[in-house]
């Protein structure tokens, strides 16, 4: 029967009723609730989390460069305690969409600039190396760049499946957006890292923006999920020593890659689907060939969209076949890897044994069992640009707790929308 019939022939009580059921089925305020959802068309609507949404105003505006805000006391005193140590005779270049074209740079590379030459032992005294690969053989630091994608619970539905724990490297604007599914990871047992507030090439940002960009996104993080990271990850790869000084200053050790699948770059560019699948398999035929029997190695994968996240299911059965596959963290046997004490990670014994999660606990206010109440009203979040996923993705319903007036109100919203489209 055709929903215009069923309206003119079913009364609009029952509508609301029948509508407003299906509301209250829909929670969108625990980690648990929006973990449960399997249509990632939902996952990509807007909802508002009030522990995150309140404090917007303390935070820089979403997805633009960062900057301290004018009102933050305590970030401000935390770049003055810090820029003594940092490098003034390192300027930023380019742009942070990453043009360089007019830069004039030192062929030496005297800064241990990545873009420009792939260093990763820093030539500032006191810095420590990049991490680029893992120390036991046959092992390669599994994780994924840009998230938390909102239409991600197929995909860490797959992981769960597998027992699979990997690093996670969120945009500080993406967990202001989707801060639920930020949760998930910590309940989930992954690692996750910073990858900075807007995602910029980050040599071409002042040393206060760069603080900005690293400082606001470990509080965001902290905020959303309970836990403040210890990690992070740069943009594109783009550090030099000023801005590691700046990382190294917050508590953050770098992670890049020796191995890039480019999956973000199928849509974006002129990659193939066939030339990202061509560089999986590269990484697995040097696997199966010996070149990592003494140290492994680290690949760089994205969770940006469906495409990244579908290529990484389909190639997980033969990277598992000639790797171990850990969390980065795990590899190096980093069992504390948030600031918070209460949340370890298993030693890599543990965990190529079999004992995935150590110990998953958040603490925060913005835990997985919050009590904060989410709206179905739209926020002024920007709505999410990522394709979505297939809705396969499984896990427990909770329910949202609504009251009545809400239901009809929300019931009223779904009919004037429904209205429209007949």
């Amino acid at each position: 029967m055709r929903f215009a019939s069923f309206l003119t022939s079913t009364p609009v009580a029952a509508v609301v009723v029948l509508l407003a059921s299906s509301v209250r089925a829909l929670d969108r305020t625990t980690e648990a609730g929006e973990a449960a959802i399997t249509n990632p068309n939902t996952e990509c609507s807007d909802y508002t989390y009030t522990p995150v949404d309140s404090q917007a105003a303390k935070f820089p505006n979403n997805w633009e460069t960062a900057t301290i805000v004018s009102s933050d006391a305590a970030g401000l005193a935390k770049w003055n305690s810090i820029k003594g140590s940092i490098p003034t005779n390192i300027t930023a270049r380019g742009t942070v969409a990453g043009d360089f074209s007019g830069v004039n740079y030192d062929q030496s590379d005297p800064d241990c600039w990545w873009t420009w030459n792939k260093c990763t032992t820093p030539k500032l005294a006191g810095l420590k190396p990049d991490t680029v690969s893992m120390p036991e053989p046959l092992t390669l630091g599994y994780g994924f760049d840009d998230g938390p994608n909102c239409s991600h619970n197929a995909f860490y539905e797959f992981l769960t499946e597998q027992n699979q724990k990997a690093t996670m490297f969120y945009i500080g604007s993406n967990v202001q957006n989707h801060p639920l599914e930020a949760q998930r990871a910590v309940t989930d047992g992954h690692e996750i890292c910073v990858h900075t507030w807007s995602h910029p090439y980050m040599t071409a940002v002042s040393s206060e923006g760069v603080f900005a960009e690293l400082y606001y996104t470990l509080q965001m993080i902290k905020l959303a999920t309970g836990v403040t990271p210890t990690c992070w990850r740069p943009p594109y790869g783009d550090i030099d020593d000023r801005v590691r000084a700046i990382g190294a200053a917050l508590g953050l050790r770098a992670i890049l890659w020796e191995y890039d699948s480019n999956d973000w770059q199928v849509g974006e560019t002129s990659t193939t689907p066939a030339q990202v699948d061509a560089n999986y398999q590269n990484l697995i035929t040097l696997a199966a060939n010996g070149t990592f029997n003494d140290a492994g190695t680290i690949i760089l994968t994205h969770e940006i969209n469906n495409y990244t996240m579908q290529e990484a299911i389909n190639f997980y059965p033969k990277l598992k076949a000639v790797f171990k596959l850990v969390p980065v963290g795990v590899g190096y046997n980093i069992t504390q890897p948030y600031i918070e004490t209460n949340y370890t990670l298993p030693t890599f014994s543990q965990y190529t044994s079999g004992t995935t999660t150590s110990n998953a606990t958040a603490s925060g206010s913005a835990s997985g069992s919050s009590s904060a109440t989410g709206s179905l009203s739209a926020s002024s979040k920007p709505a999410p640009t990522s394709s979505v996923g297939g809705d396969s993705a499984q896990g427990t319903s909770g329910a949202a707790s609504l009251s009545a007036a809400g239901c009809v109100a929300a019931a009223s919203a779904l009919l004037g929308g429904l209205a429209m489209l007949l």
